[in-house]
């Protein structure tokens, strides 16, 4: 948010997508982790319309609504190097660029972003969400990976096993 100068964060966790293995935990369980994850964070808000039923999984859709309902507002799309690197291969990538500055984080194994992306520079973190997955199913802690109210969650209600 700092490097950026952004006054607030959109988390939007993903709904069914077509085009990849869809999410093992279900839209209730990874929402109520995103909230346990971001209870004490103001400048962090979650929008949840891609969890809605047809809803759309297409970046570019949901960035067409945001700007239909905040026309106000300046966009930046978030994500990781690894994410970026396969850019070009998202459903309409020129449409997500008009809609959203790109703002792209270092992630180990790819390189800095090219000229049409920000480059987010910021220590790599080590931990993947595979892995925090595959170690759940294993039945080992997570609560170094994740804050604790979310490591809980996880155990309480067997996620990933």
């Amino acid at each position: 948010m700092q490097s950026l100068g952004l006054e607030k964060v959109l988390w939007i966790p993903t709904g069914k997508p077509g085009y990849r293995t869809p999410p093992v935990a279900s839209a209730f369980d990874r929402l109520t982790m995103l909230a346990l994850a971001l209870k004490d964070e103001p400048d962090f808000e979650i929008d949840s319309r891609e969890l809605a039923p047809g809803a759309s999984p297409y970046t570019v859709d949901t960035l067409a609504a945001l700007h239909a309902d905040r026309p106000d507002d300046e966009f930046y799309l978030l994500l990781g190097a690894d994410q970026h690197a396969s850019f070009r291969r998202w459903h309409r990538p020129a449409e997500v660029k008009r809609l959203a500055r790109l703002a792209v984080f270092t992630r180990p194994g790819y390189p800095l972003a090219p000229s049409d992306a920000m480059d987010v520079r910021m220590s790599p973190l080590a931990i993947s969400g595979t892995d925090i997955r595959a170690r759940a199913a294993r039945g080992e802690s997570v609560a170094d990976l994740v804050p604790a109210a979310v490591a809980n969650y996880i155990v309480e209600n067997k996620l990933y096993r």
